[in-house]
């Protein structure tokens, strides 16, 4: 775990602001703009992160799971989301669920995701979601996290660990995310090409 000094540097994410409510309540207000490709969209935003994983750790795999309650969940084997200490002693996670990714969000030069649009990040995901669990397991301990509508509706709750490390995110969209029953291609070929490192499985629960 880092420095708690170390809470004043970012580089993805601003870990002094824990919820950034004009930014979720801007995404809410243009779901068109952060999501033009629906459902599909919202899948990528999140084994985007995945991809970033796999890609630091010389190759990963995730798995994305259609469940029979309209929710989605994408489990990777990557490091998990970074945590660290603040003055107060108190275990902080990187805010990635209710604020903007700095490197993507408003840049012109964002990364295109597979289907063609910006990436934007993950806070786009958890704004237009129902509701969002993120677990997180990193070598240093184990959390699960609620949110709705991307504000954070539970603290962070120790889980039991394990050897292994990972995130696994588990959303419902809301009826502004464009889930409106469009086909959601996932094609594990087609990422393969745009994300070489991650290997993806999908799979779909039976009714």
């Amino acid at each position: 775990m880092d420095n708690p000094t170390n809470l004043r540097h970012e580089t993805t994410h601003d870990w002094a602001i824990a919820v950034d409510g004009d930014h979720l309540a801007r995404i809410r207000r243009e779901p068109a703009t952060f999501t033009p490709g629906g459902l599909q969209h919202l899948v990528l935003e999140v084994i985007a992160y995945a991809a970033d994983e796999a890609e630091a750790n010389n190759g990963g795999r995730c798995v994305v799971t259609f469940h029979r309650d309209g929710s989605v969940s994408v489990c990777d084997d990557g490091r998990g989301t970074a945590t660290r200490v603040d003055d107060r002693g108190r275990v902080v996670k990187k805010p990635v669920m209710s604020t903007k990714d700095l490197r993507f969000f408003d840049s012109p030069d964002a990364q295109l995701l597979p289907d063609g649009y910006p990436r934007r990040g993950i806070s786009v995901v958890a704004a237009l979601s129902e509701w969002l669990v993120h677990t997180n397991r990193r070598r240093n301990g184990a959390w699960t996290q609620r949110y709705e509508h991307g504000v954070p509706v539970t603290d962070l709750v120790p889980i039991p660990g394990s050897e292994e490390t990972g995130t696994t995110v588990h959303f419902r969209p809301d009826g502004n995310a464009g889930a409106d029953g469009a086909p959601v291609v996932i094609d594990p070929v087609h990422l393969a090409a745009a994300w070489g490192a991650l290997s993806v499985e999908v799979r779909y629960e039976a009714d």
